[in-house]
């Protein structure tokens, strides 16, 4: 897999958090532009379809040093239902999102994205039954509210792009449910390997009947959102793994900015007022349910220490009276 630690020579040696933070800056402006080559090659006439399926196939070229580092053990799995699922809703996910970022603005479209958490915590009731309590509960509805204020349902037309983003905002959060799901009994290599081989045939059966061939220019920049993908992933991932959520989280905000930029520059795109207003609503009910989620995992991963630490004293008091 493509490897980000070389480019980031400079804040390597900083303080954890100040990584942290660089990492997730880094990954806001590189997911950023590659929504911006999304639009850029939607608007030069190829099929979102196409789109979707040569971008799985340039990411599995990034990919493909993971097989030859871990080799095909790593696929070994008795899940291989619960990796169809994972890929589908990942594949609609990707297929949604292209779709909006071809035809919406791309700051109304990241806006609309920040709702993922809030489905998140939705699913994780009735999926991974987690208690969610009345301040998650809240916030919850809150960010709802944010995304009312972007759609205005009644008062503006709702369009298809609208729904296609937050459709995506949801599915994307199914997807990060199946992959806790997997996470329990699979691993890293084995969770990244299965979903590149999935997805590749399920974009290309929609993709054989609109295909198009591609021009030199288009294929760049395919490869070009491939690697920005790899490398946005990596470096969120890495972020998250060096740093709290309630450090991280903030710091996504930056996606709603560069995207706004790019919009703005390249393609003349003006978000109003409301898509700001309820960017930052959603945003901060989005912020509070991880930094939330992250402080109740933690409270519970102490919670088992001490037990498990209050039951082997137990075991070697029972031993040495024995």
């Amino acid at each position: 897999m493509v490897s980000v630690h070389p480019l980031l020579k400079p804040i390597s040696r900083a303080p954890a958090v100040v990584q942290a933070a660089s990492l997730m800056i880094l990954a806001c402006l590189v997911l950023s532009v590659m929504g911006g080559l999304i639009r850029s090659v939607a608007d030069s006439g190829m099929p979102v379809f196409q789109i979707v399926l040569l971008r799985n196939v340039a990411g599995l070229l990034f990919v493909l040093p993971l097989f030859m580092k871990t080799g095909l053990g790593a696929l070994k799995t008795k899940r291989i239902g619960v990796y169809f699922g994972r890929s589908l809703v990942g594949f609609v996910s990707m297929l949604s999102w292209f779709y909006a970022v071809s035809v919406l603005p791309l700051a109304d479209a990241v806006a609309l994205n920040f709702t993922a958490p809030i489905f998140g915590t939705i699913l994780a009731i009735f999926v991974l039954h987690e208690v969610v309590g009345i301040r998650r509960g809240t916030a919850m509805l809150v960010g709802f509210l944010g995304a009312m204020i972007i759609l205005r349902p009644g008062f503006t037309e709702m369009s298809l792009g609208s729904y296609s983003a937050v459709f995506s905002a949801l599915t994307m959060a199914c997807s990060i449910t199946f992959v806790k799901l997997l996470s329990r009994t699979e691993n890293t290599a084995a969770i990244v390997a299965w979903t590149q081989i999935l997805i590749l045939p399920m974009s290309l059966i929609p993709a054989l009947f609109v295909w198009q061939a591609p021009t030199l220019e288009q294929i760049v920049t395919i490869l070009a959102i491939g690697l920005l993908a790899t490398v946005g992933h990596l470096s969120f991932t890495k972020a998250y793994s060096l740093a709290d959520a309630s450090i991280v989280m903030p710091f996504d905000f930056f996606r709603l900015i560069f995207s706004a930029l790019i919009g703005f520059i390249f393609f003349l795109q003006e978000p109003d007022f409301f898509t700001y207003l309820g960017a930052a609503i959603i945003f901060a009910s989005s912020t509070y349910i991880a930094i939330r989620e992250s402080r109740v995992s933690a409270a519970a991963s102490r919670a088992k220490e001490k037990e498990i630490i209050a039951q082997t004293a137990a075991e070697t008091r029972s031993g040495l009276t024995g």
